[in-house]
């Protein structure tokens, strides 16, 4: 697979607080966040996005680090390319302000600026909420920004987060208490539900922290826990990326249920009976 030249994404920026991202877009009718893992958005990111888009949904892409449509699969750019890139985009992050690696108990700064552009995309799109999915370093953030009322499908896709040097950080989510408990009592109060996707040998992802989130959240988690065989075989590194790297995009496939399992989760949540109102809602000013 060649780099994405991003033909068929529109492209934009959002500024909230001070700090501006780049966006990219594609699609129309209720907005879900797309959040991208370590190094960046890949063609296979890509990929995703243009599903959510013909589902029905608006695929919003911030630029958080990396080059949009670079190509970072070893298996077409060889291994050292593939490990510079991912090495630039990790020494991006543990620089920022904006993310929070090793901490627990504690968001990222950067939740407060999605959460500002998930509520502008929501006020641009249309439609009852908004989804969120979060891959890898990301994967932790779709649960945070569930804290506020606007999200309706968040998704956390190998969420990585703190990185699980230590039992307790392997046991823990990047999430503050004040927050957890918000979307616990959202969880009760409105039915709100959380899927977790992960392959039960990765080491980033360890099973502690999805039994957290069960401790936490109860019935309101759906956790997808994959074999680690389900994982595409042509992929170079360990199984890891479930809805995109790792993905065998073909029916009967463990990868694809779980694709069809968040794709479901946007149907239900954010399409369902809004399907007309969300196509037909005016754009909002500003943001850009």
């Amino acid at each position: 697979m060649a780099d994405h030249d991003l033909t068929g994404f529109d492209r934009g920026t959002f500024t909230h607080d001070g700090t501006t991202h780049r966006i990219l877009r594609r699609g129309t009718g209720p907005a879900v966040i797309v959040l991208a893992e370590i190094p960046g958005i890949t063609p296979k990111v890509l990929e995703f996005a243009a599903r959510v888009a013909d589902l029905g949904c608006t695929a919003v892409l911030p630029v958080l680090f990396g080059k949009p449509g670079r190509d970072a699969d070893a298996a077409h750019i060889g291994r050292l390319r593939a490990g510079l890139y991912m090495a630039s985009s990790i020494g991006k992050v543990c620089v920022s302000r904006e993310f929070t690696v090793l901490a627990t108990g504690k968001s990222s700064p950067v939740v407060t600026w999605l959460r500002a552009l998930a509520a502008h995309e929501h006020g641009r799109c249309g439609g009852p909420g908004v989804g969120a999915v979060g891959m890898c370093l990301t994967g932790g953030f779709a649960l945070a920004m569930a804290a506020d009322e606007r999200l309706l499908a968040p998704v956390l896709s190998q969420p990585s987060l703190p990185v699980a040097v230590t039992r307790s950080r392997a046991g823990r989510i990047d999430i503050s208490a004040e927050e957890l408990a918000t979307v616990r009592g959202r969880c009760e109060r409105e039915g709100l539900r959380v899927v977790g996707l992960r392959f039960r040998g990765d080491r980033l992802v360890p099973g502690d922290r999805f039994a957290f989130l069960r401790r936490e959240l109860g019935d309101a988690f759906t956790a997808v826990e994959l074999d680690d065989s389900a994982a595409n075989p042509d992929a170079v590194r360990a199984p890891h990326s479930v809805l995109t790297e790792h993905l065998v995009d073909e029916p009967g496939q463990p990868t694809r249920a779980a694709l069809d399992e968040v794709l479901g989760l946007f149907r239900t949540r954010l399409l369902g009976q809004h399907r007309g109102a969300a196509a037909e809602a005016p754009a909002a000013e500003g943001g850009e």
